[in-house]
């Protein structure tokens, strides 16, 4: 008999696909009640009067926006016996029910079957589950589960701010059988990137159960564009009960092609289905001769500590120097990071200078002493999509040994920010904030960044509790920002969450920006900069208002998700906020989705594809987006690193002009941004948002407004493309960009 464990708790569903979709039971909508009353797990409830709802969507985005608290959701469903005689085990039902957003209980017929976090009145008070999908597997022989009759899957969710409900994949009921013992792992080992455009990838097969499982492993690869076929092989799988086997395979690669694999169990005939699309590396390597990248401004309040870590790449050792540098401040030679203070208001022009044994670079460089901070977009790392409420003092430097390790910091990467989860339960016997056991010495953590040139960045919400159920700031807005000016914070990202409960029923503008002038008062008082990140999901247009409660940047959307659905939904709607973005005051369309995420311990390969990633890169540079790494930035593949340290597609998020890009053209096909940028050039992402390989023909004269004939450099592969007399033509992949700056002539 195949062990399968019976009623678990939450889990990541088992991450193949089912070739079998016709044996899936479907379950797409749900009866819904704001509120809460235990009677309603009873399968004797009359819900006849609940409203319908959909759950594979959040409850804001059906008809209950803003809503916070408690809800219950009844679903519906006749399991037909079939599914059982069908089956090869006939022993386990499985329940999938998508993702709860934040903490739930499941019954099913009035039994309870599964928990996802706690609630408030629990004893350990309120823990979210954000982001976590919801399996629960039946005995087939359950007393409590109705063949061939209605049975009742009730809901309990407490959502504690932001999104509520279910939502993500469709819910479905199906049988467990040999083919669920078996999973294929893709994702574990990365793409390896050989000679001669070829590239090797190594897949895992693995045999959950106490049973030997024999089938077949079919892998192609296709690319898309033609439908060619470059690689394929079958082979015959043999796996022990318990076993593993890693299976490779080699090819010529090139732009968008895709890898199919197959495994077909042999007693059932069943199979499982996954595929990758191969990563493909467009930028060249860089040069040993220096080279220096990043901002080309910098903003500082008169007497605040100053720091600034010059990034140039380029073979090691190098050395540092600066012409022109104002009193009051320092260089280290050998590290390129600048200290000191400047006291007094005004704009200090410099020139950098690095050499190596390999040569010399200079680039002018500006410090502009005054009251605007963050001059240029914010970039670097943040931990949430990472690790989620599982943040640690040792994951985080993890992120930063990495982040210097393979260079990232050279390409001005700079502040690495710890988000919810890092607060103790209980504040200080004098009212102050304080971390708990995951962050022993702040101090000590941020004094180690500042020592490599980096900067620190920390998170709390304006209400009681954060969304993750942990300390809020709320009546101790002075204290809070005191203790993160002690510890040597440079940047506070500030989340509505749970203060949404001290709003009205239809608030003002005044009552959203309350909150926001407090903390902003609290922060203008302390004695160092503190960069200043609304996260209030752009409720009541926030870019219009930022500015007023000096916020820096400013969430113009809610929470992104590394799906193809969320970027496109997310980026592409950008063009409302975007003639709000000026330097020191940005939109902040949320983080990158790229590299390993997972939002907790398990995580996973991002399911943005290789163009899709691409065009997120290029989208978030054009809008002049903060740039904020969500990954695991020790698990580093080299696609994923060459992404994000291409320094002429960060140099366009970072012109000092600051303007975000504006759609000049749009239809179901493709759309075209421009950004206006300092040299008088201009930045063009040409993005294919269709599902198929296209030829696309532009006018640039029409699309930058003025022209006759343009230089054209493709930034993606740092190569000058030659003289276009307007009329542009370029071949772009299903959801990628071709991504050009033009001068004209």
């Amino acid at each position: 008999m195949l062990k399968i464990i019976l009623l678990v708790g939450v889990f990541c569903i088992n991450n193949n696909v089912l070739a079998q979709a016709h044996q899936n039971l479907s379950m797409p909508s749900a009866k819904f009640s704001k509120g809460d009353n235990k009677q309603w797990a009873s399968p004797e409830f009359n819900d006849s009067q609940w409203k319908n709802i959909s759950t594979t969507a959040n409850w804001e985005s059906q008809s209950y926006n803003s809503y916070d608290g408690f809800a219950w959701c009844r679903i519906h469903v006749t399991i037909p016996s079939s599914l059982k005689q069908k089956s090869f085990l006939k022993d386990s039902l499985r329940i999938f029910l998508g993702k709860i957003d934040d903490a739930s209980e499941v019954f099913l017929n009035g039994e309870l079957v599964v928990k996802s976090g706690s609630f408030p009145s629990d004893a350990g008070g309120y823990v979210s589950a954000y982001y976590q999908p919801v399996e629960f597997h039946v005995s087939a022989n359950a007393a409590f589960l109705h063949w061939d009759k209605d049975n009742i899957i009730s809901i309990r969710v407490y959502d504690g701010g932001g999104n509520g409900g279910m939502y993500g994949p469709m819910p479905f009921i199906n049988m467990m059988d040999l083919i669920d013992a078996v999973t294929m792992e893709t994702d574990e080992d990365p793409f390896l990137f050989l000679n001669n455009n070829k590239v090797s990838k190594s897949i895992s097969i693995d045999n959950h159960s106490d049973k030997e499982i024999d089938g077949s492993l079919s892998v192609r690869a296709v690319q898309q564009s033609t439908g060619k076929e470059l690689y394929q092989k079958k082979q015959a799988v043999r796996l022990a009960s318990f076993a593993s086997q890693k299976i490779g395979a080699s090819f010529i690669s090139g732009e968008a092609v895709t890898l199919f694999y197959t495994f077909t169990e042999s007693k059932t005939k069943k199979t499982i289905e996954k595929k990758n699309v191969v990563p493909y590396i467009l930028t060249s390597k860089e040069s040993s001769e220096p080279k220096i990248n990043g901002a080309k401004v910098f903003g500082v309040r008169p007497g605040s500590p100053f720091l600034f870590r010059i990034p140039a790449t380029g073979e090691s050792p190098k050395i540092f120097s600066i012409k022109d540098l104002p009193d009051g401040l320092s260089v280290d030679e050998n590290t390129g990071i600048i200290t000191g203070t400047l006291k007094n208001r005004g704009e200090y022009k410099m020139e950098f200078i690095v050499k190596n044994k390999s040569g010399e670079a200079k680039r002018d460089f500006t410090i502009k002493v005054g009251d605007l901070l963050a001059l240029t977009p914010p970039m670097g790392w943040n931990s949430w999509n990472c690790w989620g409420l599982s943040v640690s003092d040792a994951k985080v430097k993890s992120s930063v040994d990495a982040l210097i390790d393979k260079g990232l910091i050279n390409h001005g990467w700079t502040y690495i920010n710890i988000d919810d989860g890092w607060e103790a339960a209980q504040r200080s016997p004098s009212g102050e904030i304080i971390p708990n056991e995951k962050f022993p010495d702040m101090k000590a953590f941020t004094d180690y960044l500042h020592g490599k040139g980096l900067k620190a960045g920390i998170y709390s919400s304006p209400g009681d509790q954060t969304c993750g159920g942990y300390l809020g700031s709320l009546h101790h807005e002075m204290q809070d920002a005191t203790s993160y000016a002690n510890w040597g914070i440079d940047y506070l990202k500030y989340d509505l969450c749970s203060y949404e409960k001290e709003l009205s029923k239809n608030p003002t503008l005044e009552e959203y920006q309350r909150p926001y002038k407090l903390m902003e008062k609290a922060l203008r008082s302390q004695p160092r900069d503190i960069v200043y990140s609304l996260c209030e999901y752009g409720l009541k247009d926030v870019w219009k208002w930022g500015h007023e409660v000096d916020g820096n940047l400013w969430r113009t959307t809610g929470d992104i998700n590394d799906s193809w659905e969320s970027l496109y939904g997310i980026g592409f709607r950008q063009d409302v906020p975007a003639p709000y973005a000026k330097p020191g005051r940005w939109n902040d369309p949320d983080m990158l989705t790229i590299g390993k995420v997972g939002w907790g311990e398990h995580l996973h390969e991002t399911h943005l594809t290789p163009d899709e990633q691409y065009t997120h890169i290029s989208l978030w540079s054009l809008l002049s987006a903060p740039l904020l790494l969500g990954c695991d930035l020790s698990r580093l593949d080299d696609f994923t690193l060459n992404l994000i340290t291409n320094d002429e597609v960060i140099a366009i998020d970072q012109d000092p002009l600051g303007k975000a890009a504006h759609k000049a053209f749009v239809n179901k096909d493709y759309q075209v941004w421009v950004k206006d940028l300092e040299d008088g050039s201009k930045a063009i992402g040409i993005f294919n948002v269709s599902d198929h390989y296209s030829s696309i023909k532009i006018n640039l004269a029409t699309v930058s407004g003025s022209g006759k004939s343009f230089d054209v450099r493709d930034l993606w592969r740092q190569k000058d493309l030659g003289v276009f007399n307007s009329e542009f033509t370029t071949n772009v992949q299903s959801h990628g960009v071709t991504f050009i700056k033009i001068k004209m002539r």
